[in-house]
């Protein structure tokens, strides 16, 4: 019982995704033919709470589930890779008109299509959690 409140948090936000359009193929597509500011809204107001919200579990002001403090880790320095890597995300987010999230929201609403999406994404997670330290990090 103590999860029942992350699941409706994610029902929550699935339909917050799925009413303003965000998880819209046309939508997407629009952003990267940079001829809407619709989804660039959507993803700025993302970021503007993502960094609320680091700053707030900085503070120790909110807590992980088990009520310790969130640590967020350093990262590395280096550009190469994260720029390799957003590229890598961005084709497949423009291939399959989908990111991470939206593909199990898309499933949810009856694109019954996205499973092999999310199959393709588990195995590819799969594969790189395998060659992980055979890549150049």
């Amino acid at each position: 019982m103590k999860y029942l409140k992350f699941l409706l948090v994610g029902i929550f936000f699935g339909i917050v995704l799925v009413k303003s359009e965000a998880v819209s193929w046309y939508r997407i597509y629009e952003m990267f033919r940079f001829q809407s500011f619709h989804m660039y809204g959507i993803i700025g107001t993302a970021i503007a709470s993502g960094i609320l919200f680091l700053q707030i579990s900085k503070r120790g002001i909110v807590k992980s589930i088990k009520g310790a403090d969130i640590f967020v880790p350093k990262k590395e320095k280096g550009i190469t890779r994260y720029i390799i890597g957003g590229i890598i995300f961005g084709f497949g987010w423009a291939l399959i008109g989908a990111c991470p999230g939206p593909m199990y929201i898309l499933l949810g609403t009856g694109v019954y299509s996205m499973i092999v999406v999310i199959i393709a994404a588990i195995l590819g997670t799969y594969i790189y959690g395998v060659l992980k330290d055979k890549l150049p990090h």
